[in-house]
């Protein structure tokens, strides 16, 4: 086959390694990709946002399968219009993108198909969301309906709180279009776990588990991030857990997205919260979380490709085989992330992929001129680890991160920490 994978961070370049690993791949292409890319693929100077040029591009290399990484081009409409000219794309269209392009469609999609999640509200004026929040016992949570890059979620400590949330989207216009609208809904307690199923319109195969770790500090302190770290699988979660998320959670979409007029076929990503009384929805997202896909991909021992082929074309197999142990990645970010940092500080210590089972995924790096990695963006690398257990992969992954550096890098110090030491914390996303 040839492949193309859509978007330039960690994720892709995950992606892209998975399938390059793939027996049946011949040329894999990746747009625009980074620095890591570049020694697997061809990159291609396209941003993962120009539906018309990724269209041609596809069209014109004769491209077998596009795999598309980031949220915005399919809220964009690029499967939809792939998918007219003739052209395989694994990934949803952009009407059953709306799961994750819209908060409030996915709230109310999940209160119409019976999907257990928060109690909540939409509103587009300021004092019937003022007046519902003061309904709710705080803490609780306010967000933006639209596409806000990760930023469009605030937790409010106290009713006053919540006030200047509302006000900062629908007044202040802090997200712009994306805040037109609010959800405001409880605050879950329990702890947040993340399950991936590749999915066509009417079946699904759950991958492992995971878990991000989204704030910017040890002991899950500081600013929400685009996420520091992850695990995979959360050794808690049993089988049967996992039975019941499709049951209750996954097969339940793809019924009533089918139902709905909008069938849907990808990644469909359901950011959970384990409370007492089970799983409730977060919030789906359409495409691989990152930085979890680092930690899932090395998990996956079957043939990639065929089944990102099979899930675009109607003919997903059976089952995907998964290798035994847990993966764990570890964020080197440049300092200042998730606000103001600079870029193009040269990396040391890069290394290919060892046979311990080590990997460095990069996420924000670029080629410089001279031939050297450089930074480009908050979150740089995401350095991955796997062995036949989480400490195992935890140790692998640390020990990496030890070796590679640029000027100002930051890491968390205790990614997984809390499943090795028994601490094991309840948090919630932001």
């Amino acid at each position: 086959m040839n492949v193309l994978v859509v978007g330039s961070g960690g994720r892709e370049h995950a992606l892209a390694w998975a399938i390059r690993r793939s027996p049946g791949v011949d040329e894999l292409h990746v747009a625009p990709g980074n620095a890591g890319t570049a020694s697997i693929a061809r990159n291609v100077d396209i941003g993962a946002d120009d539906v018309e040029a990724l269209t041609a591009f596809a069209r014109g290399h004769a491209i077998d399968l596009t795999v598309v990484g980031p949220e915005a081009p399919l809220n964009a409409g690029l499967v939809d219009r792939m998918r007219a000219e003739g052209l395989v794309c694994y990934g949803p269209t952009a009407a059953a993108a709306r799961l994750e392009g819209s908060k409030a469609f996915a709230k109310e999609f999940m209160q119409r198909h019976g999907i257990p999640t928060a109690a909540f509200a939409v509103f587009d004026d300021v004092s019937g969301a003022r007046a519902f929040a003061r309904t709710l016992e705080p803490p609780l949570v306010i967000k933006a309906d639209g596409l806000a890059a990760g930023k469009g979620v605030i937790i409010a400590a106290s009713h006053a709180e919540a006030d200047d949330a509302i006000d900062a989207m629908l007044v202040e216009k802090r997200f712009g279009d994306s805040g037109g609208r609010v959800v405001v809904e409880e605050f879950l307690r329990g702890e947040e776990v993340s399950v991936h199923a590749v999915c066509t319109a009417d079946r699904a195969l759950i991958l492992p588990s995971s878990q991000d770790h989204k704030r910017a500090f040890d002991n899950d302190e500081g600013p929400n991030t685009g996420g520091m770290g992850a695990i995979a699988p959360v050794p808690w979660l049993t089988a049967a857990d996992l039975e019941h998320v499709r049951e209750r959670v996954i097969m339940p979409v793809l019924h009533g997205m089918r139902a709905e007029g909008a069938p849907f076929t990808g990644t469909l990503y359901a950011g959970l919260m384990w409370t007492p009384g089970g799983p409730k929805v977060l919030e789906f997202n359409t495409r691989f979380g990152d930085p979890e896909t680092e930690a899932l991909m090395p998990l996956l021992a079957g043939d990639v490709a065929a089944m990102f082929m099979g899930a675009a074309t109607g003919r997903l197999p059976d089952a995907v085989p998964i290798r035994a142990g847990a993966a764990a990645t570890v964020v080197v970010a440049s300092g200042g992330y998730p606000g103001a940092y600079p870029t193009g500080r040269p990396i040391e210590g890069l290394v290919a992929e060892s046979e311990d089972g080590e990997m460095v995924f990069h996420a924000g790096t670029r080629l410089a001129p001279d031939g050297r990695v450089v930074t480009a963006g908050g979150r740089v690398l995401a350095v991955t680890g796997w062995g036949a257990d989480l400490r195992g992969a935890l140790e692998r992954a640390y020990r990496l991160v030890a070796r590679v550096g640029f000027d100002g890098a930051f890491s968390r110090s205790d990614i997984g920490r809390r499943h090795i030491d028994g601490s094991r914390t309840q948090n919630r996303k932001g």
